[in-house]
């Protein structure tokens, strides 16, 4: 019935997304190693991960449960390889679940209870990553870094931001609604399920023209340099044409800014500043480089100043 629905153009099946515990051997010419600690040639070791927590609060909040999965991706063509390492562990945060947490998750206090998280073996995984790879990552790095500080010397990236959903035609960034753009459900909000349905997702084209992996498009964005640049001093009567422009507004530090990825889009950036927000007045902008170990984090990136 599915198959027969499926061939109509009235239908979308729709299909329990099943893990994929092994993507099958390398691509030819490479082979894998037989010591699974060292990356193949050619190739990156990418740990995807998920955290539930107790909340969104990353000073007050606590993990409960954290999946990851390590595979390991052809960086030609983007595609995963060989077995995957699983990691799923509940931590009890030593405090009650808030019912709101408990909604969303469906984790409670008596399956956390007296359970922690194993250093041991989750430090093992992060130490073998090149790449650390979350839907949110702006939520889920500052969590993991906290408990585990060995995430703090990795590269990260983010499936969420680092990838344009829309512009490869996706109707939205939701991963649930990714997985479904490729026929699959799971029940969402637990993290293992939500880590195998974004490897699988990951594993996939990305839009229509020069299709690229998602993993693929994760492994270049990463190796790319990225700046904050804060339009520092601007003047009042330019905050409507930084704002047309993609610019936000930081509240607590008062400046604009915007973020771009690359040295040619930033020195362009800088040519319109100049142009078309300082004019002829003497300006000093603000410039943090962000590359992928401290991109996502509440860590600042290397700062400098570029006089216009």
């Amino acid at each position: 019935m599915a198959q027969l629905l499926a061939r109509t153009p009235d239908y979308r099946v729709l299909r329990r997304l099943v893990p994929i515990t092994d993507f099958g051997p390398a691509p030819a010419p490479a082979t894998a190693t037989a010591d699974a600690a060292q990356p193949v040639p050619g190739y990156r070791r990418v740990l995807v991960l998920d955290t539930e927590t107790t909340g969104l609060a990353h000073q007050s909040d606590k993990i409960i449960e954290l999946a990851m999965l390590l595979v390991d991706v052809d960086v030609a063509s983007g595609l995963p390889f060989g077995p995957v390492t699983l990691f799923e562990g509940f931590e009890d945060p030593g405090k009650p679940i808030p019912a709101d947490a408990q909604q969303v998750t469906g984790i409670n206090d008596d399956m956390v209870r007296g359970h922690r998280l194993d250093d041991r073996q989750v430090e093992a995984m992060v130490a073998s990553a090149d790449l650390v790879v979350a839907h949110n990552a702006g939520f889920d790095r500052p969590f993991v870094e906290a408990r585990f500080p060995c995430f703090a010397d990795k590269a990260w990236a983010c499936s969420f931001a680092d990838i344009d959903w829309k512009a490869a035609g996706a109707g939205s960034s939701k991963l649930s609604a990714l997985a479904q753009d490729h026929g699959w459900f799971y029940d969402a909000h637990r993290a293992q399920v939500d880590c195998h349905a974004l490897l699988q997702v990951l594993s996939r084209p990305v839009g229509q023209e020069q299709p690229v992996t998602g993993l693929g498009l994760l492994i270049a964005a990463a190796a790319q340099p990225r700046f904050k640049l804060r339009a520092t001093g601007s003047p009042f009567e330019s905050k409507d044409r930084l704002k047309s422009r993609g610019y936000r507004w930081d509240g607590d530090a008062k400046v604009w800014y915007c973020t771009v990825t690359d040295a040619q889009r930033l020195e362009a950036e800088l040519q319109w500043l100049k142009a078309q927000v300082y004019g002829r007045r003497n300006a000093q902008v603000d410039i943090e480089a962000l590359d992928a170990t401290v991109r996502y984090s509440l860590r600042p990136g290397t700062l400098s100043q570029k006089a216009l």
